[in-house]
């Protein structure tokens, strides 16, 4: 009896051990993969590093693209720099994109902070270290750079299941646009700020009328005054342009001349405060233009629109936009009638900043078919301008076939504008679309992460001007 006891005892043990040895081995087994492991598993990804950032995971990577989607059996492909920001799978997505390069610094869009989600950032195509070698230009087009975003969301769709919606400001509102338009069914909602919409490239009426009316009197006839000045003065201060120019080693090749050059940042010292800056800013502005000293005129100039700019070494980071400016997106030319007869060349076309040997034909049909789509075909989309930002005055707005869709305007805004800077009702209804279109339908009407002072805390994508 005793030994039948101690045998049975032993079973009991055996069967106890195998059986939590098993369930070990199963939980093992069930143990979702690192999510680094997943994303690398991705074809086409590969790793440039990993950054810490407390609370999320934060890669830089590289991402394998066609050069030519049309033509998906060519073996023609580039390295795209893209950074994703990661929280939770079972989280909403954002993807990013500021139309021109990326950042590797962890930072989160005000639509990931809202959603609290992941944010895959993306860099645009043919941007020095997102370019083919050798660059076939005719492919930095708007529907070949939104079928880099189209191959992206599919390689990490699988992995991030929840809804998507696609972000960005200025000519990332403009790219996360266009993507929208092309495929429509890729990204749950559209949040684009300050997006420009030029859709008859000659006609830029909208901007002079613009400038009429933009801020205080004040304000106008102080900007108009310095801008004056700097073209009067134009000897004096284009002799301090060749030392500046000369002690930092710029050139001029790109443009033509230093005179041409120097006239491009003058021409865009109103243009710039008003994009950038708010109407307090104003009493920056020296009062009384004709009787400030020459630095006081170059100071603010440089301030304000800025010498660098237009020599071959700051144009060069920007070939990809003037190309796309050039052939697809348009440029506003103004009148700035208060400068009379000072102006020379006037505003001088995208052709102009981009080297020679790159061929550039416009192609008008571009922007009228994205208006027509937006126009009549847009769903899920936001829109947010501010009241004082130039590029506001051609912007995108919607007919009767546009469906849950919205455009919002900040009082006394620039190029900054956010759904945070708009009236509480405002603020409200845009917050609740943008959760709405996340999925996370029964969320509170703010922002579901508590705001992080290195994460959030974001300039305006401030690009030199005149772009986007």
């Amino acid at each position: 009896m005793r030994k039948a006891l101690r045998w049975l005892l032993s079973l009991v043990v055996l069967i106890g051990t195998m059986t939590a040895a098993g369930a070990t081995a199963h939980a093992a087994t069930a143990a979702e993969p690192d999510i680094k492991d997943r994303i690398l598993a991705i074809p086409g990804i590969s790793l440039i590093e990993e950054k810490p950032y407390s609370g999320y995971r934060y890669f830089v990577l590289s991402f394998t693209q066609q050069v030519d989607h049309r033509n998906p059996y060519s073996r023609a492909t580039f390295q795209q720099r893209i950074t994703l920001l990661h929280k939770d799978t079972d989280r909403p997505t954002v993807m990013y994109t500021s139309g021109y390069d990326v950042s590797t610094t962890p930072s989160r869009t005000e639509p990931t902070q809202v959603v609290d989600g992941n944010q895959v950032s993306v860099e645009y195509r043919f941007f020095p270290l997102s370019r083919p070698q050798p660059a076939d230009w005719s492919k930095d087009d708007i529907w070949q750079a939104a079928s880099d975003q189209h191959a992206i969301f599919e390689a990490l769709k699988p992995v991030y299941t929840k809804n998507w919606l696609t972000t960005g400001a200025s000519k990332g509102g403009m790219t996360a646009t266009y993507y929208k338009r092309f495929y429509p069914h890729d990204m749950n909602g559209v949040v684009a700020y300050v997006a420009p919409n030029d859709v008859v490239n000659n006609e830029d009426s909208a901007y002079d009328r613009f400038f009429e009316t933009v801020g205080t009197k004040e304000c106008r006839d102080k900007l108009e005054g310095v801008q004056r000045e700097a073209l009067v003065r134009r000897a004096p201060l284009e002799k301090k342009y060749q030392e500046y120019a000369a002690a930092n080693g710029y050139t001029f090749s790109t443009v033509g001349t230093l005179d041409k050059a120097y006239e491009a940042v003058v021409l865009d010292y109103v243009w710039g405060f008003w994009q950038y800056h708010l109407l307090a800013e104003c009493s920056k502005i020296p009062a009384d233009s004709a009787h400030a000293n020459d630095q006081a005129i170059w100071d603010s100039i440089d301030t304000f629109s800025g010498f660098s700019f237009y020599t071959d070494q700051g144009l060069a980071p920007y070939t990809a936009y003037y190309y796309q400016a050039g052939t697809q997106l348009g440029s506003p030319t103004i009148k700035q009638p208060w400068l009379g007869n000072l102006s020379r060349y006037g505003y001088q076309p995208p052709r102009n900043f981009v080297p020679r040997d790159i061929p550039m034909r416009f192609q008008p049909w571009a922007m009228a078919d994205v208006d027509h789509w937006v126009r009549h075909s847009a769903d899920h989309m936001l829109y947010v301008y501010g009241q004082n930002d130039p590029w506001g005055a051609e912007r995108f707005s919607f007919g009767a076939g546009a469906r849950d869709s919205h455009v919002y305007t900040v009082a006394g805004g620039n190029h900054g504008s956010k759904v945070s800077m708009l009236t509480a009702p405002e603020k409200a209804q845009a917050t609740a679309s943008i959760l709405r279109w996340a999925g996370l339908t029964d969320a509170p009407a703010k922002p579901q992460a508590s705001f992080d002072a290195k994460l959030d805390v974001q300039g305006m994508d401030r690009e030199p001007t005149l772009h986007p």
